[in-house]
């Protein structure tokens, strides 16, 4: 024991910034009143560079009851969207090797919790649904609906979007009104087929967003633009929408 004792005050002492702690929020539905945190060592030198790569460390080699979602691992599926450090970001474009020694890690705020890290996106999809995500354009064409470089171009810093939850979780406003209020993710998905030249429906989509709640709850709080980890700005999305209604 006095052993143990002596190597872990020199690994402390030491200031040994390869040994990281991650410190991951943990709940289960087949114990609903305990919430808890559990810690685990990880030397960065023996992992991946990413928070999701020692993830998967600790599951594989430490404590296999620990549940999130991972897929891709290149910023592109949104799977692994969780609270770190007190950001929503994607874990697998999250550093490990940040100036810090223990990295928190919580789900997603403000979403009820299936297990651990992993959040109930049920109503999210449903409001992505609402939205018709998809082309609306009925004239007969023998080929693809086509489009010119400019018209395109409108659609830059808008299809980026993954639906990652990472705005929509850090909202004030998608917080307290999540049954109403559709989000500044789902909004800015909204705006994505608005500023499509190809699509027909415009009056159409925006009679969907009408109201006071679906679209006008935002208040410009900009928490989305700024945590967004594809570095997109929902925020100017909403306002687009907002004069659209305003014009129509």
């Amino acid at each position: 024991m006095q052993l143990f004792k002596k190597i872990s005050f020199q690994l402390v002492s030491n200031n040994n910034l390869d040994l990281k702690f991650l410190r991951i929020y943990r709940w289960t539905p087949s114990n609903p009143t305990i919430t808890h945190f559990s810690t685990h060592p990880i030397h960065t030198k023996n992992c991946g560079p990413m928070v999701l790569d020692a993830l998967i460390k600790i599951k594989d080699e430490q404590d296999s009851s620990i549940a999130f979602r991972r897929s891709c691992r290149e910023g592109i599926c949104g799977s692994c969207s969780m609270n770190i450090n007190g950001t929503n970001t994607l874990a697998c474009l999250q550093p490990l090797n940040i100036n810090t020694r223990t990295i928190t890690i919580y789900p997603l705020p403000h979403m009820y919790i299936i297990k651990d890290l992993v959040p109930d996106l049920s109503n999210f999809y449903a409001q992505y649904k609402y939205i018709k995500p998809w082309l609306i354009n009925n004239t007969p064409s023998k080929t693809e609906y086509l489009q010119s470089e400019k018209d395109r171009s409108e659609l830059n810093g808008i299809y980026e979007c993954i639906l990652c939850a990472c705005c929509s979780a850090s909202c004030p406003s998608y917080w307290w009104n999540h049954d109403k209020y559709l989000g500044p993710a789902i909004l800015l998905q909204a705006y994505r087929w608005l500023a499509d030249s190809r699509d027909i429906k415009t009056q159409d989509r925006l009679a969907l967003l009408g109201g006071k709640s679906k679209l006008f709850k935002c208040h410009t709080i900009m928490n989305c633009s700024r945590t967004c980890p594809k570095s997109l700005n929902p925020g100017k999305a909403i306002a687009s929408i907002k004069h659209s209604i305003s014009n129509s």
